[in-house]
């Protein structure tokens, strides 16, 4: 009687205990509620940080004042490997959404989804005029083979205002699992990009500077186009100004007359004094349109740039660079009747640019179109840091000048052991505090009442030894400008303009927001053939394991529980 008393005064007594301590919690849980009620964190456990937000995509969303509209044209059903930019974009603009305390709010839309094919067809057309261009999407799944029309792209609204954003970037010459990879990479710099275009409140001033031959208004439709979208694009003439102060950055793209040193006088200052600048120049005047049918002489051409730039630190040499990766121009095999028959040939003159430098103005990009490029040394130069930013193939080779220069050798095939010069730098990023090159020189004629500046604020440059890299064709028929990157032979349109566009934003911006592009997410991908090989195994572990456990473990259960209640 004594021991069944004590029994249940035991018993009595560990209830008491787990319902203090069942309070106990509900009161810490409450308690902690209250205390992190106001205090937000994320925590990101990938090696990558490909959860993660820049710190400077945060201040952005944080101080955004207006609500942010973005219409994402990915719902649907698609390959499973496409399915990976879906979801990344998904969890980008949620992270965006956080960030933003709700400011920021998407729409997954799928474009497809109308039944009736007219109206199904005025819809693409009406996200074609606003920017989206569709892609025909071919995946391999298993043993068949999914096509489907998409648009990998959304439209990024803000009182009444919209900016297209594609999602589906990347190097064309990639496999496709590391282009859709650098697609995902590229995805908060081409948001936090088109955000910032639209609330930007002040713009800066870019001039491009003619008057020396400089490509013209036409040649340059696409990219000032472009441009004006973020920035306020000018054209100066030098001898109408007496500096360039009032100009965040200048663009001299192509010149093909002399400089007078009044002229490179007010450049040097600007530059020195904090401006940047961005040189497309040809050191040998070629053009396509001056080859006659017998072949023409090309010969360096000096626009009185090169000590300006030499003692920036680059020196660019009077010679053209062939590569065998090159684009292609037509050329007459033959002749039908009267009509004579063309046919398109590799121009080794024309390299497809696919070197690149892991830097934010380059990285993830596309091939580039350059013609009759010539290639760039680096140069001692104090206190300047020299990145060189895109190069041709390893499969190059050297022409000195002069040289001449005919479109039959577009008819010889390349000899493979000619072009043995390895990859040939086109373009170089100069950073630092430069210093003029009128340092020790008396100051030129019409130059009075100046004082000049010998080293001022550091600042950034780009020069590329090619002045067409953002020059436009232009329709012959219809005096029209094609896009920029647009090649009218083979109807593939290059990077150039992306070039053109990330050079410009590096440059100019102090936020830092192209920093972005720098992110890196590591691909892992299976063995495809080791995977189909054990499938059978994996797929049976995953079914029998689960089961094996669970088992054993109601097993062990039992008889922890018989042990520990058979003494009542």
């Amino acid at each position: 009687m004594v021991e069944e008393k004590a029994t249940s005064t035991t018993t009595s007594s560990r209830k008491k205990k787990d319902i203090y301590w069942f309070l106990a919690a509900i009161g810490i849980v409450l308690l902690l509620n209250i205390l992190l009620a106001n205090t937000y964190f994320r925590l990101d456990l990938t090696e990558d940080k490909r959860y993660s937000i820049a710190p400077v995509t945060k201040q952005l969303l944080s101080n955004l004042k207006d609500d942010i509209t973005v219409d994402v044209y990915l719902d649907g059903d698609f390959p499973a490997r496409f399915k990976r930019l879906q979801n990344s974009v998904r969890e980008t603009l949620e992270e965006f959404r956080v960030y933003s305390d709700d400011r920021v709010q998407f729409n997954f839309i799928d474009p497809s989804s109308n039944t009736d094919p007219e109206r199904r067809s005025k819809y693409y057309q009406q996200l074609a005029a606003k920017g989206l261009q569709p892609t025909n999407l071919v995946s391999a799944e298993g043993d068949k083979t999914v096509e489907k029309l998409i648009f990998p792209g959304g439209i990024v609204s803000c009182k009444g205002k919209e900016v297209p954003v594609t999602f589906l970037k990347g190097n064309q010459a990639a496999p496709p699992d590391e282009q859709l990879n650098q697609s995902i990479e590229g995805l908060e710099f081409e948001l936090a990009s088109a955000i910032r275009q639209l609330t930007q409140t002040q713009r800066k001033r870019i001039g491009f500077i003619e008057g020396h031959g400089e490509l013209s208004m036409l040649e340059t439709a696409d990219i000032i186009t472009t441009l004006q979208k973020n920035y306020d694009v000018f054209r100066v003439d030098l001898t109408k100004v007496p500096d360039l102060k009032a100009l965040d950055a200048i663009v001299i793209a192509k010149p093909l007359l002399k400089y007078s040193e009044a002229e490179k006088f007010k450049l040097d200052q600007f530059i020195v004094g904090g401006g940047k600048a961005l040189f497309f120049i040809d050191p040998v005047n070629i053009a396509l349109d001056s080859i006659r049918t017998e072949g023409t002489v090309a010969l360096p051409l000096d626009v009185n740039l090169q000590d300006l730039l030499f003692t920036y630190g680059v020196r660019l040499n009077g010679n053209l660079v062939q590569d065998i990766n090159a684009g292609q121009i037509p050329m007459i095999v033959g002749m039908l009747g009267n009509q004579p028959q063309t046919q398109l040939m590799n121009w080794r003159y024309f390299p497809i640019i696919n070197g690149f430098n892991q830097h934010p103005i380059t990285r993830n990009l596309d091939a580039l179109y350059g013609k009759f490029v010539s290639n760039i040394d680096s140069v001692r130069a104090r206190n300047i840091k020299k990145t060189p930013l895109i190069a041709t193939s390893p499969y190059s080779r050297v022409v000195q000048m002069p040289a001449s220069i005919n479109l039959n050798e577009a008819r010889v095939p390349p000899k493979p052991e000619e072009f043995n010069a390895g990859p040939q730098v086109l373009g170089y990023l100069l950073e630092g505090t430069f210093r003029s090159v009128f340092t020790n020189r008396p100051l030129p004629p019409g130059i009075t009442n100046v004082k000049l500046q010998e080293q001022g604020k550091p600042t950034r440059l780009v020069v590329v030894a090619d002045g067409d890299l953002i020059r436009n064709e232009v329709n012959p028929k219809t005096n029209q400008p094609y896009r920029l990157g647009f090649d009218r032979y083979t109807g593939a349109t290059y990077a150039n303009k992306d070039f053109a566009v990330n050079a410009v934003a590096y440059l100019l911006d102090e936020t830092n927001l192209v920093s972005l592009r720098s992110k890196e997410i590591v691909l892992r991908p299976l063995d495809r053939v080791k995977a189909k090989e054990e499938k059978q195994k994996w797929q049976l572990i995953n079914l029998v394991l689960p089961l094996v456990l669970l088992v054993g473990f109601g097993v062990v259960r039992y008889y922890l529980r018989k042990r520990k209640y058979a003494r009542y």
